[in-house]
C-alpha cells in the first residue's frame, strides 16, 4: 500500500524545526506537521515572508531568522533552541548564477550542503529522534565529487554540476551521519529523501529565460508539490521507517510516484568519498562533530 500523510501519528507534544519553510516544500511540510499537532519553527531567511505564512497556518508554529549562507547566523539560531526532535533540512538554492556565501563558500554548495553540515552539527546535542536531509535525482548528474575543489576555487562554474555536486553532499553527508550514529549507539536516526520533480519556486531563481517556463514544466513531469513533501513527512514521522533507505518516488525516472526505496547513484555509495566529505566540511565550517567515525 502506498503510504499517505493520513499515516502520520497525532504529533502532539513532538517539536521539528523545518528550515527554508517559507516557501514551496518547506511551507507545506510545515502546514501537514502544523495540522497533526507539532510545534514547528519555521526556520527562515526572510523572516517577513515566513511570518505572513505562519499566519495562515492552523496548529503551533513560529518563525526565526536563519541565513544559511551565513556561518554568524547559522550559530546564532543554534544556539537560541531548546531541546527538540526533528531537524528538517529542507532549504536549498538551484542553478543559480556564480556567487560566494559571506564566509567564502560557492553559494550551493555554501547553502545547500555546509550551511546544514554546520546547522545540524550545531544542534545535535538539542536534538532528540532525527535529521531529515533532502537530497534529489540531480544528484546522478555529477560525474564526480571534486573533493579537492569542492569551492569552485581552480575550475569553471558551471550551475547545474554545482547543483548536482550540493545534493550528493547532502546524501553522502545524511548518510554519513547515520552511520556515526549508529556506531555510537545513539537512538537518534538520520534520513536521506528526495521529493521527486515538482513544480515550485525553486526553478525560478536561475535569473535566464528558463525561469519563465521550469516551474510549469517541472509541474508536468513531476508530480504536485503536497505530494513531493510525501518522502520528506513519511522520513519525519514513521516510527518504523528504515534510515538506512534513500526514501523518494520511484516511478518515471524517481520524478513521481509512490515513495519506496529509490536508487541511488555509485558514486554516492562511496563510504570513503563520505568521510572525506565529512572531515573536509569540519574543516571548512569548524564545526566538529562529537562522533566516531565509521572505519571502512
Amino acid at each position: 500500500m502506498t503510504w499517505q500523510p493520513e499515516q502520520i501519528p497525532d504529533q502532539h507534544g513532538r517539536s521539528f524545526i523545518v528550515t527554508g519553510a517559507n516557501g514551496g516544500l518547506g511551507e507545506i511540510t510545515t502546514r501537514v506537521l502544523a495540522a497533526k499537532g507539532a510545534t514547528v519553527l519555521m526556520a527562515c531567511r526572510n523572516v517577513t515572508k515566513g511570518r505572513q505564512i505562519a499566519a495562515t497556518v492552523e496548529g503551533d508554529v513560529q518563525v526565526a531568522e536563519l541565513d544559511l549562507a551565513d556561518l554568524e547566523s547559522v550559530r546564532r539560531f543554534a544556539s537560541q533552541q531548546p531541546a527538540f526532535d526533528v531537524l528538517i533540512n529542507n532549504a536549498g538554492l538551484m542553478n543559480i548564477p556564480f556567487s560566494r556565501t559571506k564566509d567564502g563558500f560557492e553559494t550551493q554548495f555554501g547553502v545547500n550542503h555546509l550551511g546544514h553540515f554546520a546547522l545540524t552539527g550545531l544542534l545535535l546535542d538539542k536534538i532528540g529522534d532525527r535529521v531529515v536531509t533532502l537530497s534529489s535525482i540531480a544528484h546522478r548528474h555529477t560525474p564526480t565529487l571534486w573533493i579537492d575543489d569542492l569551492n569552485y576555487t581552480g575550475r569553471r562554474y558551471q550551475r547545474n554540476l554545482a547543483y548536482a555536486q550540493s545534493k550528493l553532499a547532502n546524501l553522502m553527508f545524511a548518510r554519513e551521519l547515520q552511520h556515526r550514529l549508529a556506531a555510537a549507539g545513539s537512538t537518534r536516526r538520520s534520513y536521506a529523501v528526495h521529493p521527486g520533480v515538482a513544480g515550485t519556486d525553486l526553478f525560478t531563481n536561475t535569473e535566464t529565460l528558463i525561469d519563465l517556463v521550469a516551474k510549469q514544466a517541472a509541474g508536468l513531469v513531476g508530480h504536485r508539490p503536497d505530494i513531493a513533501v510525501h518522502s520528506t513527512l513519511l522520513a519525519a514521522t514513521a516510527t518504523d521507517a528504515d534510515p538506512t533507505i534513500y526514501w523518494g518516488p520511484t516511478r518515471w525516472a524517481q520524478t513521481r510516484g509512490p515513495v519506496r526505496q529509490s536508487p541511488s547513484s555509485r558514486l554516492s555509495q562511496r563510504r570513503e568519498l563520505w568521510q572525506r566529505l565529512w572531515e573536509i566540511s569540519e574543516s571548512m565550517t569548524g564545526v566538529i562533530y562529537a562522533l566516531p567515525q565509521v572505519r571502512l
